[in-house]
């Protein structure tokens, strides 16, 4: 990383990789994908009004406003890593097979009830969003939350190299992107390298005591471990319930309803709480944080449509979270329908993983179930009472025609689903 290259950083106004949306005095990136070649495009960010273009093609060095890198995604790495090192603040990396951009914002927003933060937009969580993500570290800057995402192994301990956490949160370990990861157990080495950084380099880390496997991982080698959720814990809060919108008592007496759904979310707002308590905000502020929280972009909604109460969770599924949404659905009372949408990435175990998702709603207590996708056929064949529909558009057409009494209905699949367009014919 040149001095150049930092010095450009410092002048301008902010990184871009997007001449769609560049703004006046960005440093911009040509960032190289499989099918093209974004140092084409230089001439045009500066023309857009960059203050740099940062290139790994000599042929596309249009004037000495062209920073000549050897790679472009590298040079971005290591611009973000040597700029994270700039600051001595609390660095929280979060990852995990399920819910950690809900974690994230939770986390969010109880630690800026007290502290300026930057956090993780939604949900750039890459090799690319984790730099973007540290790039916009400011001297105002009193807490970094990086949330990291990943579908193979190595790739948390790369996020890692780049963000040098110094406290660290895995939400779960589930059936998620096994294609990539090579099974659960790719899943947990994978995941557990956020783990690993912390134990070679120091600092703490926030976890979930249910998971004996996770706990166990980071008492072996950390030194601060805190815990949630239940009695006996650093954080601990009695569940009252989890239907339709989780309800809460703390230690401290105080009853709290939150805008979210499911077991699963209860623990996830534990762990802010947790943190919350670690770095000192107050218990009122941080309750009328997790209160407050209004989840979007198709993550654990809670909506009323017309007279139906819809359970919103189309932003992404897999295994481990298909399970338990369901199992919390059954919890609700009243017409209850179940509406599933193929899980991706799941490689060779997609029959079966399919299949145990449809078992599961044979054995549980729904008025209507329908799936939906190619891969969903294996869970209708495990539950002959359901209702496939192959093609999305034969599934909308049969919701417009349908007319159920006032329902609670679960919506959940892939994001390449993109089931949330299912409320148009509800």
């Amino acid at each position: 990383m040149t001095d150049h290259l930092y010095k450009a950083f410092i002048d301008s106004s902010g990184v871009s990789t997007d001449t769609r949306s560049i703004q006046k005095d960005n440093l911009w990136f040509a960032l190289k994908g499989p099918n093209f070649n974004a140092n084409q495009f230089a001439r045009k960010a500066l023309d857009a009004g960059a203050i740099a273009a940062v290139v790994d093609d000599p042929d596309y060095v249009v004037d000495d406003r062209c920073i000549l890198v050897d790679d472009g995604l590298q040079a971005l790495q290591q611009l973000a890593n040597y700029h994270r090192r700039q600051f001595t603040i609390p660095v929280l990396g979060i990852t995990g097979s399920n819910g950690k951009t809900t974690t994230k914002e939770l986390v969010r927003d109880v630690l800026a009830r007290k502290y300026k933060v930057l956090a993780t937009r939604g949900n750039l969580n890459n090799h690319i969003g984790v730099p973007l993500t540290l790039l916009r570290l400011t001297s105002e800057i009193e807490i970094a939350i990086i949330e990291m995402g990943a579908n193979h192994q190595k790739e948390i301990a790369q996020l890692s190299a780049i963000a040098e956490p110094n406290y660290g949160l895995i939400t779960n370990i589930g059936k998620a992107h096994l294609e990539g990861f090579g099974g659960i157990e790719g899943v947990f080495k994978g995941k557990t390298e956020l783990y690993d950084f912390i134990s070679q380099n120091g600092g703490g880390l926030f976890v979930n005591s249910r998971n004996e496997r996770l706990l166990s991982k980071a008492r072996a080698g950390v030194k601060e471990v805190y815990t949630y959720p239940d009695e006996g814990n650093d954080y601990s809060a009695e569940l009252i319930t989890s239907q339709p919108e989780v309800e809460f008592k703390t230690n401290s007496g105080k009853k709290v309803r939150t805008h979210l759904s499911g077991t699963y979310n209860y623990e996830n707002i534990c762990a802010a709480l947790c943190i919350g308590k670690y770095f000192e905000v107050n218990e009122s502020e941080a309750i009328a944080a997790v209160s407050n929280y209004l989840p979007e972009n198709n993550r654990s909604q809670v909506i009323q449509h017309g007279n139906h109460t819809i359970y919103l969770d189309a932003y992404n599924a897999n295994p481990t979270s298909m399970s338990l949404s369901v199992q919390n659905f059954a919890a609700v009372q009243g017409y209850k329908v179940v509406i599933l949408g193929d899980m991706f990435e799941l490689g060779e175990a997609a029959p079966e993983e399919h299949t145990a998702i449809g078992e599961l709603t044979a054995q549980l207590d729904f008025d209507q179930v329908i799936f939906c996708g190619e891969l969903m056929k294996d869970a209708s064949k495990a539950n002959s009472e359901a209702q496939y529909f192959k093609e999305k558009a034969d599934l909308e057409t049969y919701l417009k025609a349908e007319q159920w009494p006032a329902s609670s209905i679960l919506i959940k699949g892939s994001r390449g689903m993109s089931l949330e367009t299912l409320l148009n014919s509800l």
